[in-house]
This record gives structure tokens, sequence and C-alpha cells, in this order.
């Protein structure tokens, strides 16, 4: 029995234009849900991993599998579908799986023979056995996985074209901000992979730089916090040699023992969610966890960097507070935190989410025709209605923000000050040069988008 499981590209993502930027390279990770089910998947199967973010297979010139698995975040779905339709008329079954085909099941149900729902780990196995015996479900609905039912993924699928290995060892928010679909998918329950395991997958991760793709790696309360720093004593007295990323709240500055613990294992940056200069806007997000006991963001920083650990800041342009000028305030509270690396992102209503079902409600999602339009759906391109900024002016206010805190100047100040403090010059210097380098392919992509989108934005 053969079987594919494909990770569909988004052609409209810069980040994986890597033919385009070379540096982007250092910003593509690996499909691990993907490797997770080839884990899960018995012997007798043949398995092949396509990840159509390193370039599209020759599907026609493959083997005839006997079953291929999609998986697909929204702003996939429409390559999903197309992928999907190619195999469907050769007679092979589709089964499509992951956030979009659980928020949006209708819609993904018309265009495969099956779906699953939720997490698949528990459920993948009966998928495989029913595709084996021409009985396949329309839909199976996995829940909530057992966090022990996680298996070691399968890297060995995909062994080359990565700078950065993926590996997850938590899953769960309880944060369940407006914008994000993580506890609508995953949960509030913070539920953390046996200390053990994480370790043994760790070592079978070829890459040097690994890419920990949990959305909160530390939690919130103090058990969840202790039980990080047990995972990071083991992975020092494992001596793995690997240097890795991570998310976390803004609280990973608040314990210097995490820190130093983190530090010793490996860690050398962290991306974290500031979201927006303004209390105000924390409040609007559902995000007031940011502002709790009063914080010093700088300081915060500072601390996490002292460790030798690059922070990367995350904000979101198109709040209903947000007003012209917010593209330069973003970038100067960027730069007055101390981030190494700003990400922008447009506030973007994604299925499945709180901000979603509001938008809708008061008829705010402008671009509304789907599936054609969950192109657009990437947090690159404004695809509602907001409040203070029009289609031109928030797309300016990206451009302004980008255009700022990546100067050439401002780069290498950056880049400076991580030298004198011998905190990773280099790695600060390709992340800060990748990001400029999409400046000009963003650009590009604006001026597509304001040309092939409707009016009325």
């Amino acid at each position: 029995m053969r079987l594919y499981l494909i990770n569909p590209s988004n052609p409209l993502v810069s980040i994986v234009k890597v033919k385009e930027s070379r540096w982007n390279r250092y910003r593509v990770w690996k499909p691990l849900s993907l490797m997770v089910l080839a884990g899960l998947t018995p012997p007798e199967w043949e398995i092949s991993i396509g990840d159509e973010n390193l370039g599209t297979p020759d599907y026609p010139a493959m083997p005839r599998p006997d079953l291929v698995g999609i998986t697909a975040f929204t702003s996939q779905a429409n390559r999903a579908y197309e992928v999907a339709t190619h195999f469907r008329r050769l007679g092979v079954p589709v089964v499509m799986g992951g956030i979009h085909a659980t928020m949006c099941m209708d819609e993904v149900m018309e265009r495969v023979d099956s779906v699953v729902t939720g997490e698949a780990e528990g459920i993948w196995s009966q998928v495989l056995e029913d595709a084996r015996n021409g009985i396949l479900k329309r839909r199976y609905d996995g829940g909530r996985a057992q966090i022990s039912d996680v298996p070691i993924a399968r890297h060995d699928l995909l062994a080359t074209g990565y700078a950065c290995g993926a590996i997850q060892t938590t899953r769960g928010c309880p944060l369940n901000c407006i914008f994000c679909s993580v506890t609508a998918f995953n949960g509030a329950h913070y539920r953390q992979r046996a200390i053990a395991d994480v370790v043994r997958e760790f070592q079978l991760i070829r890459e040097k730089h690994v890419l920990v793709v949990d959305d909160n790696l530390i939690g919130t309360r103090h058990e969840q916090i202790a039980r990080a720093k047990d995972l990071f004593r083991a992975i020092a007295q494992a001596n793995l040699r690997k240097q890795w990323v991570a998310q976390a709240t803004i609280n990973f500055a608040d314990d210097e023992e995490l820190l130093a613990l983190a530090a010793n294992a490996g860690c050398i940056g962290v991306f974290i969610g500031f979201e927006t200069p303004s209390p105000e806007g924390l409040r609007e997000l559902g995000k007031k966890f940011n502002h709790l006991k009063d914080r010093d963001f700088r300081a915060s920083v500072r601390r996490i960097q002292r460790h030798n650990i690059l922070v990367a800041g995350s904000f979101i342009i198109g709040l209903d507070i947000d007003e012209p000028g917010i593209g330069k305030r973003i970038a100067e509270a960027a730069r007055r935190y101390g981030v190494d690396n700003l990400n922008a992102l447009f506030l973007t209503p994604l299925p499945g989410t709180r901000l979603w079902d509001q938008m809708r409600s008061e008829g705010r999602i402008a671009l509304n025709t789907f599936p054609e339009d969950w192109k657009y759906y990437t947090l690159t391109f404004p695809v509602a209605r907001y409040k203070h900024l029009s289609l031109k002016g928030i797309i300016e206010e990206m451009i302004s923000c980008d255009r700022d805190f990546y100067s050439v100047h401002r780069i290498l100040r950056r880049v400076w000050s991580s030298l004198c403090q011998r905190r990773k010059p280099l790695i600060s210097l390709v992340g800060n040069l990748s990001y400029r380098k999409n400046l000009r392919l963003n650009r590009k992509s604006y001026a597509d988008f304001k040309s092939s989108v409707r009016a009325g934005i």
C-alpha cells in the first residue's frame, strides 16, 4: 500500500519563495503534523511526504498511490483542493485534516473523500484500516489526542532541504486570544509530552537548528514552568548540541533560573507576541496577560537577551483602536523594547476564532468569496474592513513599519549591539537580512493584491 502525505503551498506567501531569497530557507519549517502521522503508520504502508514549500512535486510522474492525506491551514486550502482534485480524478481516495478541515468541515467535505477533524493521532489507524478495506468514512473526529499517543515523528522522511528541524513538546493554550484559533483547535488545557520522549526525538533530528513549534513552550502556571525547567535540564544533560528557537509569552522573562536553563539547553531565540503598543489594544485582543504587574517590556526583553537569547517580537496592525501612524508607532515600540526582529502582521479573522465570529456578524469580512479568497488569509494581506484604515492606508502602514525597522542603518545597529554583547550576531544578521530582502517581494505582493481584489475594503 502506498501513502502520500502532502503539505500544500501558498504561492502568495513570500517566506516560502526560497529561490527568490536564499534567506527564506531559514524561515521554512517541516510539516511536523505529517511526520507525526507517518510515525503512526503501520510498516505495510510505503510512505512519501511531499512538502510543496520546497517545490511542487511532479505528481503525474509519481507512482499512483492507494491513499493521499493532505493537511492545510486556511491559507493553503485552495492549493489543497487542487491537489485533491488531481488525485481524485485518478480514482485515488483523498483524506484531508488539519485546522481548516476542522473549522470549515462542510466546505472541505465537498472536495475530498474523507475529512478528519480535530487532532488525528487517536483516529489515524482507523482511517488507514478503512482505506485499506475500501470502506473509508466521510468523516472521522479525532477530538483531542492523548498527549501520550503522540509518537516520535518520522524525521528521516524529510532529511534534506531544510535549515531547521521541528519538534513539538506541548499542546493547548489557556490564553484564548480573540484572533487565535489554537484554543478552539487544541483546547485550553495545557498538555505536555513526556520529557524522555522529547529528548529521544531531539536526538533523531539531523539539523543543528530546531524550531520548537509549541504555541507556548513554558505555559503560564507554576507547575507548567517547573516542567519546562525539567525539560531544559534533560536536554542539557543529553548534550544534544542543538540550537533551538521557540514561542512563549512574555513571562518567559520572569524567572532567571528558567532563562539560564533554557540557554544551557540550547535556546538561542524566542518569539513573543507583543501584539500592540497600547494597553487598550491588548484589552481589545483579549491579551491582558501581557500587562499583568505593570510589566516593563524593555526590561523583560533585556533579561532574556542577557542569557544570549535573541527576541523576535510579533505585532498586529488593524485593531479597532489603530489609526494612521500605527505602523511607525509599532516600529518605535519594537525599537524601544529592544527586540532583535519584528514580525508585523495584519489583523486577520480566521475561521474558528472569536474575531471571525465578531467580524462576520458586523459584516466586516471583506474578502468573502470562498474558497477562492482563502489564499489571502495568510496574515500578510488585509482581508477585512478596518475601523480607521482603508485598504490603501493599512498597506501603507505595514510598509512604513517594516521600512522603518529594517532600514540598513537600524539593522547595522542591532547587529553591532549583538556583536558587542556576544549575542548571536550572525543569526541576528541572517534574520534581519531575511526580513529586509522580503520587503521588495512584499511591496510587489501588495500591488498585485490591490489590483486583483474587489473594491469596498
